[in-house]
């Protein structure tokens, strides 16, 4: 263990300096990475889903979307159809991977298909599962995660022509599996988030300053495209476009359905403005999704109304109030309705629509909440939570201003980690709102 937490420690430090590795040291990490979770959490999660073996099947260009995130660091896409086999053997404690496949897919699943003696693909697939005879076979099928059902109608109606009559009978839905395999993060992926959470904090606080801001003159679009092209500068990736927008004395509240478009409308920024952005990065697999705010100063001003640090605070008081609602075992739906309850109490009007996040940015796990679906989400909300994931904490609550003559939204999202001590956030969370000065401000 010690010798863990030293390289941990090295890495860590190695990152830190380097911000972001070079693509050769990348693409050693992530393998190192996919092994573990291989040999370490696989084997866990087959046997709490009751799945013996584990088949994958996916064509080049159109991949099974957890098939992508098995494939080694120097595949970008599959190859020809790629099938994928996991075998739990349970006696040894460990797992077979298997590919029915012409190429070893990189160093952590071998090829087991000699086309030349059995030049059927499907049937050299058969021949393996009559060989190890499992009782449960897992698809990737699901109706509630687009995530867990990869699995094409192509490929599932030649595989099930191929199958014997005896294991179609045990052919069973891989969607825990599947969603188990998306969700749990390890220590080493959790060290390797709470920098990328970092990065992403650190850009939002270059975008809020005047670094990027010329209050009267700067645009919202001015902002989103610095922050893509920050990103891009950087050697990372958005997994979507970044949005920046305002609220202001003098322009009404909008709804709910424009406040979550994309088409917010490119503004000036101006003094006494409150902004807001949503931003998310993709970095050694893992994905991040925040939102924070700004308020930039009047003249005369050094800090943010009281008022405006206030409406903030509700914010924060929103995001304690769903965390402390964590429990293992709990359901998407029992967290947001304990939440709720408890929020409406307090008197604070409120909108929770948690998501899971980590191999990708809408991952999947329990939902708690949508922001047109207050009342509970069908079938993801219905999943529980389990230890060792990772949640974009997101929310807002709107808060009258009499100052103002009207309501503002305090929007808010951070990463937060649930594991076996309970809630923490990946890394800090934002507790008051970033301040831009402006020339008025500063004479």
């Amino acid at each position: 263990m010690k010798r863990i937490l030293v390289a941990l420690l090295i890495l860590i430090s190695g990152i830190a300096e380097a911000q972001v590795l070079a693509e050769r040291e990348r693409s050693k990490l992530v393998d190192e990475i996919l092994a573990e979770r291989f040999n370490n959490v696989l084997p866990e999660l087959m046997d709490r889903s009751n799945i013996d073996m584990w088949v994958i099947i996916s064509r080049e260009y159109n991949e099974d979307p957890v098939l992508r995130t098995m494939l080694p660091s120097t595949w970008l896409n599959a190859r020809r159809r790629t099938i994928l086999v996991f075998n739990r053997l349970k006696e040894a404690d460990s797992i077979e991977k298997l590919a029915i496949a012409r190429y070893n897919i990189g160093d952590n699943i071998e090829s087991a298909w000699n086309k030349e003696e059995q030049p059927d693909q499907w049937q050299a697939l058969v021949d393996m599962i009559k060989d190890r005879d499992p009782q449960t076979i897992g698809l990737n099928m699901s109706e509630n995660y687009g995530i867990a059902d990869g699995l094409v109608k192509t490929d599932h109606d030649e595989f099930m022509a191929a199958l014997p009559e005896k294991y179609k009978k045990r052919i069973v839905s891989a969607e825990d599996l599947a969603v188990g395999w998306i969700e749990t993060r390890t220590f080493r992926e959790m060290v390797l988030y709470s920098e990328l959470v970092e990065i992403t904090r650190n850009i939002i606080a270059e975008a809020f300053s005047t670094e990027v801001i010329q209050p009267g003159v700067t645009t919202t679009d001015d902002v989103v495209w610095w922050m893509r092209q920050k990103v891009t500068d950087m050697g990372l990736e958005t997994w979507f476009h970044p949005t920046v927008d305002i609220q202001r004395s003098d322009e009404a509240l909008v709804d709910h359905i424009t406040a979550f478009s994309d088409e917010k409308g490119n503004k000036v920024i101006m003094p006494g403005d409150l902004l807001h952005c949503d931003f998310g990065i993709t970095y050694l697999n893992l994905n991040t999704d925040c939102q924070q705010m700004a308020y930039v100063l009047k003249e005369g001003e050094d800090e943010a109304p009281e008022f405006l640090q206030e409406a903030f605070a509700k914010g924060n008081r929103l995001q304690d109030i769903l965390t402390s609602n964590f429990e293992t075992g709990k359901s998407g739906n029992e967290i947001l309705k304990e939440s709720l309850q408890e929020a409406k109490a307090e008197g604070l009007k409120h909108s929770i629509y948690t998501h899971p996040l980590g191999l990708y940015g809408h991952s999947a796990g329990p939902i708690i909440g949508m922001w047109d679906q207050q009342g509970g989400v069908p079938g993801t909300g219905d999943y529980k939570l389990y230890e060792n994931t990772v949640y974009a904490i997101e929310l807002n609550t709107e808060v009258s201003v009499p100052e103002w003559g009207k309501d503002i939204r305090i929007m808010l999202e951070e990463a937060g980690f649930w594991g076996e001590d309970g809630f923490r956030y990946v890394n800090n969370r934002q507790t008051d709102l970033m301040l831009i000065p402006s020339e008025e401000a500063q004479n």
